[in-house]
């Protein structure tokens, strides 16, 4: 499936109050938009994801899967910032007729949704059966129907937050540090700073797991002294990512990332939450540290119309994307409860 196009020439103005001058925005459509635009599914995706949520949701999404092309029109969009279609730092400066690199304006949550929005119109779609994403994808989700609550039928958020927590923003400089300290980081060149992504990827990994995965799965005999399965691990991860994503990309993300609060001029959390009509499902990882259950308490208690399901999982925060059939089930018992299988046709 290849990444859509679509290029915007009107400048476009920033939270920072810095402007973009002309914008692309990569997204991929699955499946038929309906003769009553019922069956619209918009995934938001999370950090180093792309907009082809079959690549890296296909437990969840796909044919014959719980979101199925054959029957809903299934929306996702890269992210502002990142490196597959949208534009990002690696885009040409349309002042310099360069790439941005460090000069690439610092985004917010609430910048990358209103990139959506201009999507969303640009597609002519006019209501969403089911918004739903996970991690940074969760914060955008929240965000979007803060900002438009007559937009979305049903809001799905998991593993996410209200605010970036003092917790994940440490982590996040943690690896921002990571790549400061590559000495190519401060060159304007396309791979600036990525022996420093591959660090950076590797503190992330202790965050988007715990304890007893690498107890479970990076275990070594009694007789071993050197080059550990779970230093391997870490190497190899690493290394994978600097092989499809850029330094620059990263940078600016978890900035946006760490900008991530419903409450900044509205008042307080749960004034913000309030303003949310959709009938909400909040879904927590129960091994997650990065994004514990607390912080999906948080959203259930302000946003009015919403439950909460909590997922046992191994997996620590990568469980939002490896338990897809829990996932399944907690979105299957949402759409029964609320009476919304029959209109969409969910296969099940």
């Amino acid at each position: 499936m290849s990444t859509k196009i679509v290029t915007y020439k009107k400048t476009v103005d920033l939270e920072s109050g810095r402007r973009l001058r002309g914008l692309k925005i990569g997204y991929t459509l699955l499946g038929k938009l309906n003769t009553d635009k019922s069956n619209v599914i918009w995934i938001t995706h999370a950090l180093t994801a792309n907009a082809n949520p079959e690549e890296w949701w296909n437990g969840l999404v796909g044919k014959g899967k719980f979101f199925n092309p054959e029957q809903h029109f299934i929306v996702c969009a890269n992210v502002l910032g990142s490196c597959y279609g949208s534009t990002g730092p690696l885009s040409e400066n349309p002042d310099s007729k360069n790439p941005y690199y460090h000069n690439f304006p610092e985004l917010t949550i609430r910048d990358i949704v209103n990139q959506l929005d201009l999507l969303r119109v640009h597609l002519g779609i006019d209501k969403i059966h089911t918004l739903l994403g996970g991690s940074l994808g969760g914060q955008q989700a929240v965000e979007w129907a803060i900002q438009k609550p007559r937009l979305f039928e049903n809001l799905f958020l998991v593993a996410t937050n209200a605010v970036h927590s003092p917790w994940g923003k440490a982590f996040n400089e943690s690896q921002r540090l990571a790549i400061k300290s590559d000495r190519t980081w401060f060159s304007y060149s396309a791979d600036a700073g990525l022996k420093g992504l591959k660090t950076a990827r590797s503190i992330a990994l202790l965050s988007y797991r715990t304890y007893e995965t690498y107890h479970v799965s990076q275990q070594d005999g009694n007789d071993k002294m050197d080059d550990f399965k779970a230093s391997s691990y870490q190497n190899y991860q690493g290394e994978k990512l600097t092989e499809r994503f850029n330094a620059f990309s990263y940078w600016y993300l978890s900035k946006a990332m760490d900008s991530h609060n419903v409450a900044r001029e509205r008042g307080s959390i749960n004034d913000a939450l309030s303003k949310i009509k959709a009938k909400t499902l909040v879904v927590a990882i129960s091994s997650d540290i990065l994004f514990p259950v607390s912080e999906s308490e948080t959203l259930k208690n302000g946003i009015e119309n919403s439950e909460l399901a909590i997922i046992d999982s191994l997996y620590g925060h990568d469980g939002f994307l490896i338990e897809t059939e829990q996932l399944k089930e907690v979105f299957e018992n949402f759409y029964q409860k609320n009476k919304t299988v029959k209109r969409l046709q969910i296969a099940i």
